[in-house]
């Protein structure tokens, strides 16, 4: 066969082109003699976060020399049938650009002209394989059929995705680097303390900062939520996009939301770098089965259809609510999501399927513990006589009124369920013939007798997963009353003693003082006057 240099010179600046569509392609070593000796060499980086299974496929030879190959054939990599169907040398000549490649890729695939590999290799993530003495040649270098498709059963090749194909002139000693993208998932939950601002419930306002891996909630309360989903930055190498799937589980102590209530949006920045926001949520089947939302593309759409750009986000916007099974403290109430996705830019973007790794973020709730005592805090002193009321303060001057009860047995005043902020504990009932504790509170427009005031500060850690580092309880106000906290539980402690009071309601011995003094004046005054009277009477 003649030496197609023309065709030749294509091939070769095809190879160095695909670097932005298959990877980093390198020759280290060029031959500058016409060659078909096997001292040639294909190094692949495994970009990814899985281990792969190249494999090899010589589709032409040739010699290779002066920067060309030439004398083009068939490779050992395609079959009788795919070699009778078009002619090497004028096959060659047709792959002008980087579309014309990846569409004879895909032809030798789809239509079955690859025959078993030349060679393959299991390459670790971030690992190296060189595939040796290859002879000069065009090289298809692919991941084995379906050894990234994410098996929920094995729960394997997480974050799995293949590369796009990697087509190489092979002469000398060539290093290349996978192509491997994957989308990613967060999910994150708005934090604020009610007492200084405003609770936002509606996840579309919620201010940009407030989004958190972990935030403070009351239990009853509204929680926002918002899981924001990428697409894999190849994106634009995927023919269609058909599996997009956000599974979201929730621990007990979170009330999912109804489907109703959940928005999907595709949002995107403008020249301006501003967020353009767009509801899409009729593309997606959305179910809540138990603890589970369940948020996929529908079986008849196409991510492709919803949006070109791979730096579009998909978000996901609804209210849960901390329930009564909340759990307190460190452990607290977690959920995790993750995404289902199109991997194999390759086969158009539908059948294989990888999943991102889990993506938690928690929600910690609080407890106060009020252990009430007559004359001191011996433990035969406690007592579960009193009655008390719980106000959380808000930030428009309001307070919200907080459940507090005493257990039967352990006699222990609690509240379950608490959030960071500041609160108001008033002791309403005393036990028989006990003062109520002393001090007062003002707040908004109300002043509270037999109270204090007491706020709870926590600091938290953002990670996988996030962490309660730290729990703060202080009083203000004028008692004197310890308070302690636990992070690990979620509690905070507080003893309250009532002393004895008098039968009078006086303030102390000076008050009985003063009463004696005007009573024995009053007396002797009466005394003065009868005896001045009886005189008078005499007189007369």
């Amino acid at each position: 066969m003649k030496k197609l240099k023309k065709a030749a010179g294509v091939l070769l600046a095809l190879a160095l082109a695909l670097v932005t569509l298959l990877g980093t392609g390198t020759a280290v070593r060029a031959e500058d003699t016409a060659s078909t000796t096997t001292g040639n060499s294909l190094t692949i980086t495994n970009t990814g976060a899985t281990e792969h299974t190249f494999e090899l496929y010589q589709i032409f030879t040739g010699t290779y020399g002066d920067g060309t190959l030439g004398n083009i054939e068939w490779g050992s990599g395609v079959t009788t049938k795919g070699q009778a169907a078009y002619e090497a040398a004028d096959k060659a000549k047709s792959l002008v650009n980087e579309a014309d490649a990846k569409a004879f890729a895909d032809e030798l695939i789809d239509k079955g002209y690859l025959t078993t590999p030349t060679t393959s290799k299991v390459v670790a993530s971030s690992g190296t394989y060189t595939f040796e003495n290859l002879a000069a040649g065009y090289y298809l270098v692919i991941d084995k059929a379906k050894s990234q498709n994410y098996d929920p059963e094995k729960n394997n090749q997480v974050n799995g995705a293949s590369t796009s194909y990697i087509i190489q002139v092979v002469g000398g000693k060539i290093e290349s680097k996978t192509k491997i993208q994957v989308p990613e998932i967060e999910k994150k939950v708005a934090d604020a303390n009610n007492s200084i601002e405003a609770a936002v419930t509606d996840p579309l306002q919620v201010d940009k900062g407030a989004w958190k891996d972990a935030a403070d909630y009351d239990i009853g309360d509204s929680i926002p939520y918002r899981i924001t989903g990428t697409l894999p930055s190849n994106y634009g190498d995927y023919k269609t996009y058909k599996t997009y799937t956000i599974t979201d589980t929730f621990s007990e102590g979170l009330t999912p939301p109804t489907r109703d209530l959940v928005t999907v949006r595709l949002e995107s920045n403008d020249s301006a770098n501003q967020i353009q926001s767009m509801d899409i949520t009729e593309n997606f089947d959305i179910t809540v089965s138990g603890q589970t939302l369940t948020v996929a593309l529908k079986s008849d759409k196409d991510m492709k259809n919803i949006t070109k750009n791979s730096s579009d986000k998909i978000v996901v916007y609804y209210n849960a609510k901390l329930n009564e099974k909340a759990i307190i403290g460190a452990t607290g109430n977690p959920n995790t999501v993750n995404l289902q996705y199109s991997n194999n830019p390759n086969q158009g973007g539908s059948g294989e399927k990888g999943k991102t790794p889990d993506d938690t973020n928690i929600v910690f709730t609080y407890e106060l513990d009020v252990n009430k005592f007559k004359d001191n805090n011996s433990d035969e002193n406690k007592t579960n006589e009193a009655n008390f009321k719980l106000y959380k303060e808000l930030s428009d001057g309001n307070v919200k009124e907080i459940s507090i009860a005493a257990g039967i047995d352990d006699k222990t005043y609690t509240a379950k369920g608490l959030d960071d902020g500041t609160y108001i504990l008033q002791e309403t009932e005393a036990p028989n013939g006990y003062n109520r504790m002393e001090g007062s509170v003002n707040f908004g427009e109300k002043s509270y007798d037999n109270a204090f005031e007491f706020q709870i500060e926590t600091e938290k850690e953002d990670g996988m997963p996030p962490k309660l580092t730290s729990i703060m309880a202080s009083k203000t106000g004028q008692s004197s009353d310890d308070i302690t906290e636990d992070a690990t539980s979620g509690k905070i402690s507080t003893d309250i003693i009532d002393q004895k009071g008098s039968s009078l309601p006086t303030t102390g011995g000076i008050g009985t003082t003063i009463f004696y003094v005007i009573g024995s004046v009053l007396v002797i005054g009466a005394g003065v006057l009868l005896i001045t009277r009886r005189r008078m009477n005499k007189k007369s």
